[in-house]
């Protein structure tokens, strides 16, 4: 018999289970609708994600941007001073144990997502997400909420580049999932890399993402449990497929 499907993260040191950290989505699902101004019916999490989901494709890529362009542009003006300002970087940390999988399995399902350009599978993974989809020169175009912020922000992933890490990578992890930031005008505003093993009984996480050093402490408190996150239930939808 095939073990049960589980996922345990730790973030600040503190192990949270599932049921926590689909509680803390919960609340950043309403908190996402309200900022698009739809009212989602009721229902459970996996419920409320859908509709959340379905409300951002409907808008579409586009009529996110525009929506958003003024408090993008703030942000993206607030990052550069950032990044150029102050060197160095802040850690957002967070770890997962997975009973079931495999790191191969995961990360090939993850850049399976990416050259499809599954747009969807971005959104679903955290309502934080209003916009994560690939342009035509490979990178990946991402419009979040970071650390749960009011305001959105914009930067673009290069998958495959440690350009600029400070985060080396570890030879005990067979797998990773690697990729540096940038922002619009180029500016390398920090990146990614999450690291992979099988455990005998399923997989581990160890999930690092870098910001400028400037970056506010209780926004990096919080991208831990997004990223935590988005993982966790990308991890969850690996596993069902």
């Amino acid at each position: 018999m095939a073990p049960e499907f589980d996922i345990d993260a730790v973030i600040h040191g503190r192990r949270v289970p599932r049921a926590e950290m689909l509680a803390w989505e919960d609340r950043r699902i309403t908190a996402s609708a309200k900022k698009l101004g739809v009212t989602l019916d009721g229902g459970d999490v996996v419920s409320r994600r859908e509709q959340l989901v379905a409300v951002k494709m409907d808008i579409g890529a586009e009529g996110i941007l525009r929506r958003f362009s003024r408090s993008l542009q703030l942000s993206d003006r607030s990052a550069r001073w950032g990044a150029g300002l102050f060197r160095g970087r802040a850690f957002v940390t967070a770890e997962l144990h997975v009973t079931r999988g495999s790191s191969a399995y995961f990360c090939d399902w993850f850049d399976e997502q990416l050259r499809a350009d599954n747009r969807a599978a971005m959104l679903r993974a955290c309502p934080d997400h209003y916009l994560l989809r690939t342009c035509e020169d490979g990178r990946q175009q991402v419009v979040q909420a970071t650390g749960a912020s009011p305001m959105l922000n914009q930067f673009f992933l290069a998958y495959g580049s440690d350009d600029g890490l400070a985060n080396p990578r570890e030879p005990r992890y067979s797998h990773q999932i690697v990729a540096s930031a940038r922002l619009a005008d180029g500016s390398l505003a920090g990146g990614a890399r999450m690291q992979f093993r099988d455990t005998g009984h399923g997989f581990y996480a160890r999930l690092i993402e870098e910001f400028p050093k400037a970056t506010p402490s209780f926004l990096i408190k919080q991208q831990c449990w997004h990223t935590a996150l988005e993982f966790s239930n990308w991890a969850e939808a690996a596993d069902g497929e």
